[in-house]
């Protein structure tokens, strides 16, 4: 059971919440905006370290708590199969400046902590491994390239660490370089000076293009199997990765194949002072019947291909860790007829923890009855209930 006890303080509208969270489905109903996405958003932070919503940590810290300087924790107690007894992890948001509590005026430090120990969010992410199901899933399908990019990397992040650590290099590669080439663009730095970057940008950039080319052949026969499953129709799904640099039969080749590309398109990065091939600029392609869905899904298309992909997510991090990940789904049954919410709730209910959020507890009750754990939210309060409401 990757979670067995949540605690919250001063996290939004949540002041005070301690949790024991059992194995199995536990479902957290009750009216919108009471705070049943900032309990998913909580546990989601322990396994990625950031917010999936916020755009910034200070709106992680409730309003009155921040005027008074105080702490906005997060704090879980988590599994760990490989030390045999469970961590506490903690995630603390400080208010640096409360004299100015303002929207945008206070400014917030955050503390990742396991076992006492200060960690790094690149230290945290893989310690719990968790997917989240939101109703903005859609957007996996229709949305722009960089939804597919973060979903391929925090599902990779979460199965590999050297990934995340990869992935950071490569940004800060990155953003030197752009710097770099602005710089040129201007006058003030010279061809020889990217020598060192270039070489860093293929080193980084050709690791992360292969990683994402192995994981994609293990996640697109999973995705393949649940949308079968789903959509309960002839609709024959693929994915095809389109990486912006030509892959080639290792690593090393993919390497030579982006040190060439980037010699070919000097010119065009020198024009507009931005690197144009790498990690930065992939994408996936969803095909359904020879049509690509980010043009022609219909809303329902999108919604199932967008939950075949989470399944096919949570499918590949359990085959690739050997262990089965928290399953986080946020008012994703509500747009769904009664035969898809119950293969939905089929999938799911067979992984050992899932936390559901609802508005209407009959869209789970009707499946798992007495069989799941019932909370109720409301008014900053999260009250476990004796039976099914």
């Amino acid at each position: 059971m990757p979670l067995s006890r949540l605690r919250l303080s001063n996290f939004r509208n949540l002041v005070d919440v301690d949790l024991d969270i059992p194995a199995g489905v536990s479902v957290f109903y009750g009216e919108n905006a009471q705070g049943k996405t900032t309990l998913v958003e909580a546990v989601y932070i322990l396994a990625i370290a950031r917010s999936f919503r916020a755009e910034n940590d200070r709106e992680l810290v409730n309003f009155g708590a921040a005027g008074k300087g105080d702490l906005a924790l997060v704090e879980g107690l988590v599994a760990d199969q490989e030390a045999g007894s469970p961590k506490r992890v903690i995630v603390g948001y400080r208010v640096t400046n409360p004299d100015n509590p303002s929207g945008t005026g206070y400014r917030t430090s955050k503390e990742i902590r396991v076992d006492r120990a200060r960690r790094t969010a690149g230290e945290l992410v893989g310690l719990v491994h968790a997917v989240l199901f939101t109703a903005l899933d859609i957007e996996l399908v229709q949305g722009p390239p960089s939804g597919r990019r973060r979903f391929l990397d925090i599902l990779i992040s979460q199965a590999d660490p050297l990934y995340l650590k990869t992935l950071q290099r490569y940004q800060q590669v990155l953003r030197q370089r752009n710097r770099l080439l602005r710089m040129r663009r201007d006058g003030r730095a010279t061809h020889e000076e990217m020598e060192y970057w270039d070489s860093e940008l293929v080193k980084e950039g050709a690791w992360l293009t292969w990683r994402r080319h192995e994981v994609m052949k293990v996640l697109t026969p999973s995705c393949v199997r649940h949308h079968k499953d789903l959509s309960g129709s002839g609709e024959n799904l693929d994915l095809y990765y389109r990486p912006s640099v030509p892959l080639a039969q290792c690593s090393d080749g993919t390497a030579d194949n982006y040190r060439e590309l980037l010699e070919r398109i000097s010119s065009r990065e020198a024009a507009t002072a931005a690197t144009a091939a790498g990690p930065h600029r992939d994408d996936f392609d969803i095909i359904v019947n020879g049509l690509d869905m980010g043009a022609y899904a219909s809303r329902g298309q999108a919604r199932t291909l967008a939950l075949a992909l989470r399944l096919g997510e949570a499918e590949t991090l359990s085959s690739v860790r050997g262990r089965e990940p928290l399953l986080l789904l946020d008012d994703v049954l509500s747009e769904m007829d009664a035969a898809r919410r119950r293969r939905v709730l089929e999938k799911a209910s067979q992984y050992p923890q899932v936390l559901i959020t609802t508005t209407d507890p009959e869209q789970v009750t009707g499946f798992c009855g007495a069989g799941a754990f019932y909370f109720r939210v409301g008014e900053g309060r999260v009250l476990p209930l004796d039976g099914v409401p």
